[in-house]
């Protein structure tokens, strides 16, 4: 009798022991995290024969039900925690049983192993489902990055008497620097610089918007600083948030048969113009940032580039990188572009480039980097 006993018990052992891995089993088949609980609940309900379960957030906001479930503030049920990896909580099942009975030794043994791998299951799915979500961020930025960068010039234009080079990188995956050159109809050239504030995609965002607006304004022949106080007003006409993106601008318009031409900085970093005996020009702001206040109106200042000068339009990103707390300057980056010999703005660039680059030790850039070079040629031998 004793041998027919431990038969029937080792039996029911197996049987349980099974359910117990079918249950696993089915609770490990998706890899949905609301899916997991919602099973997991099922299979108590079904399984064990329970009223009803219930699984609640850390918050106490209900994730998944099954059955009759169980309402606050849950007299008579049984609590059973899931826990991380590393201890902490992510749900509690709450179980009600029929008539409130207690639960035998085999349900709390079945409840708490399943409770164990449920945990474990709820775990994988939530990774799973938060690797999906940075796929479909990383889909959205790597889309966003393909559009900004379909924005900018696809070479610098030609320009008779003059070599002209532009660099833009970001800190991000996209950024809020724009540049832009226009050849208008009279056959000068218009040349934008542009610093969203903020960084990101939404500052990629007004960046486009403005590129829309600068682009539209410059078709219709207006002046440098009718164009910045219109572009301007629109943009603080656009609401509190476009406010709070405003944008600094540097805008200069050349004539290449003259040299001559106008510049209107809005709020941005100065305007440099190298003269061909080595003295620099400042061009200061005549003006705040567009689209911060509104009816603002703009001074554009005459320029002359003459043969042999040099002119840099550029964003804070490159008078802003820093060694610990010494930050490079304007002062710094006007000297650095007096020094150089070159008369290759592509080559400009690239030094300018490294000298940041040295000066900060090869830290990664904290904001988006933008430069626009442009050399009259025409005096290279003097």
């Amino acid at each position: 009798m004793s041998s027919l006993q431990d038969t029937l018990i080792l039996e029911q052992q197996i049987a349980r022991l099974q359910a117990l891995l079918e249950a696993t089993r089915q609770v490990h088949s998706t890899i949905q995290a609301s899916e997991v609980l919602q099973q997991t609940a099922r299979i108590v309900v079904r399984e064990l024969e329970m009223e009803g379960a219930v699984f609640l957030a850390p918050d106490g906001t209900a994730m998944a039900s099954y059955g009759e479930a169980p309402e606050l503030p849950f007299d008579g049920c049984s609590r059973f925690a899931l826990l991380s990896k590393e201890g902490a909580s992510l749900a509690t099942l709450i179980v009600a049983t029929p008539q409130n009975a207690d639960l035998s030794l085999y349900e709390q043994d079945f409840l708490e192993g399943l409770v164990l791998q449920t945990a474990v299951a709820l775990e994988n799915a939530t990774f799973h489902e938060r690797n999906l979500q940075w796929a479909r961020v990383q889909q959205d930025l790597d889309a966003a990055r393909q559009i900004q960068r379909s924005l900018l010039p696809k070479a610098m234009p030609q320009i008779p008497g003059f070599t002209i080079a532009a660099r833009s990188t970001t800190c991000y995956e996209v950024g809020g620097d724009y540049l832009d050159t226009i050849e208008l109809p009279d056959g000068s050239h218009l040349m934008v610089v542009a610093d969203v504030a903020g960084k990101g995609l939404a500052s990629a965002i007004v960046a486009t918007s403005f590129r829309a607006a600068f682009r539209s304004l410059a078709s219709r022949a207006v002046s440098l600083a009718e164009m910045a106080a219109q572009v301007g007003q629109q943009h603080y006409d656009e609401g509190s948030e476009a406010r709070r993106r405003y944008v600094t601008a540097i805008l200069l318009r050349l004539d290449p048969r003259t040299g001559e031409g106008e510049i209107v900085n809005c709020g941005h970093n100065p305007g440099i113009l190298l003269e061909p005996d080595g003295s620099l020009r400042m061009i200061e702001a005549s003006g705040p940032p567009l689209g911060m206040l509104p009816g603002m109106t703009y001074r554009a200042e005459p320029i002359h580039v003459s043969a042999g000068a040099r002119v840099l339009l550029y964003t804070d990103g490159l008078s802003e990188v820093f060694c610990g707390d010494d930050e490079f300057g304007s002062e710094r980056l006007a000297a650095a572009f007096q020094q150089l010999e070159t008369r290759d703005p592509e080559a400009m660039l690239d030094a300018i480039w490294a000298t940041l680059a040295a000066f900060s030790n090869n830290a990664p850039p904290t904001d988006d980097m933008t430069g626009l070079a442009l050399c009259h040629l025409e005096a290279a031998t003097e």
